[in-house]
């Protein structure tokens, strides 16, 4: 592969500084957004997101959904007999387009919930529920138990690895996250047909200026209703980012990693400090992810959850540190904190699409 394809390259680790996670919203020119905030020609941003695709260091290009709003959604993690665990991987990644994240995860000793190895992120549309999705997979792939931990807040969102490369350990914000609600959100029919046009990835040959022009026309609505009704959804918080998602899974063709490790995060704190805990640890500038979810007395009682990224373990165990320190600092008090080590791995957006979950379960039963 050439170098540059890789994220590695000085000018694509530019462009991916921004691609990655700096276009929040709906914006109406997203490829030329990117390029004014990396100090690029238009030309040569296209240029090299195309061949970052082609080659498959970026893996999509799509604009993302705050699909908590749209959608019941939770982290399962699910008990199955070892013989098993292959072939229920392979089913939640292949078989289940509601089941996004696919992890299978170990924890370095034998510690509250370790015996729970497959991590799933599941989406679940409106008019169906968590708890039968759940259940009709268990049986489809032998667990033995499942535990669905839906968020309760969101306080950290995003990916930018490339980015997240220069950090020194422990950097953070300068003030605590804020912390987004998950509450459902009842869309109309004209809005779903621009959410469905605005959601779906990106080919190659669309990676060009003026991108949501084709969008609108599969709408079959005017440039100017499609970019009206997108700018309301953005107000409703329901548009994520326009984002490159990079290959941080796999190696590339010439064996150039992103990340090598990604852990979970667990911190149980006393009932009431969820908010204040959430905030304080989202704030941290290495994590991807901060949720409050309940996990239970089989985790622990953990309540906060953060995943953080990276090519070598003992300086995300640094981060780590770092983090229990601050909480420390700020006087919370935690009774418990695990780390759930990610191996086997893929990723898929999750279906939202009612209509697509009726055909599904007509297909799966």
């Amino acid at each position: 592969m050439s170098s540059i394809t890789e994220h590695t390259d000085v000018i694509n680790a530019r462009i991916l500084a921004v691609s990655e996670d700096k276009i929040q919203g709906f914006v109406r020119e997203p490829f030329a957004r990117i390029a004014e905030l990396s100090g690029l020609p238009d030309d040569l941003v296209l240029e090299r997101i195309c061949s970052m695709l082609a080659a498959g260091t970026i893996r999509r290009v799509r604009q993302t959904l705050l699909a908590t709003s749209l959608a019941q959604g939770a982290l399962a993690a699910w008990k199955i007999p070892p013989e098993r665990l292959d072939a229920a991987f392979d089913f939640m990644f292949r078989q289940d387009p509601f089941s996004g994240h696919v992890v299978i995860r170990s924890t370095d000793s034998n510690t509250a919930g370790s015996e729970y190895r497959l991590w799933t992120t599941i989406k679940v549309p409106q008019g169906f529920t968590l708890e039968g999705h759940a259940e009709l997979l268990r049986g489809k792939v032998g667990a033995e138990k499942v535990v669905l931990m839906p968020a309760k807040g969101i306080f950290a969102l995003g990916v930018g690895h490339v980015r997240r490369k220069t950090l020194a350990c422990g950097d953070k914000a300068s003030a605590p996250a804020e912390m987004l609600k998950t509450e459902m959100v009842e869309l109309s029919s004209l809005e779903w047909r621009v959410l469905l046009a605005l959601k779906r990835e990106f080919a190659l040959e669309e990676i060009q200026p003026h991108p949501w022009v084709q969008r609108a026309h599969e709408a079959d609505l005017p440039l100017e209703v499609f970019f009206e009704v997108a700018e309301a959804l953005n107000e409703k918080k329901i548009i994520g980012r326009f984002s490159t998602f990079l290959e941080h899974v796999k190696p590339s063709a010439s064996g150039v990693r992103v990340t090598r490790f990604n852990g979970l995060f667990h911190w149980a704190v006393a009932p009431g400090w969820e908010h204040k805990a959430g905030s304080e640890v989202g704030r941290h500038e290495i994590l991807t992810h901060c949720y409050w979810r309940e996990a239970g007395p089989e985790f622990g009682n953990v309540n906060i959850m953060a995943v953080a990224h990276g090519t070598d373990k003992s300086w995300l165990l640094e981060n780590k540190q770092a983090i229990d320190k601050h909480l420390q600092a700020c006087g919370i008090p935690t009774t418990y904190t695990n780390v759930f080590w990610g191996g086997r791995s893929e990723i898929k957006p999750s279906e939202i699409s009612p209509l697509v979950y009726q055909d599904w379960l007509k297909s799966i039963r």
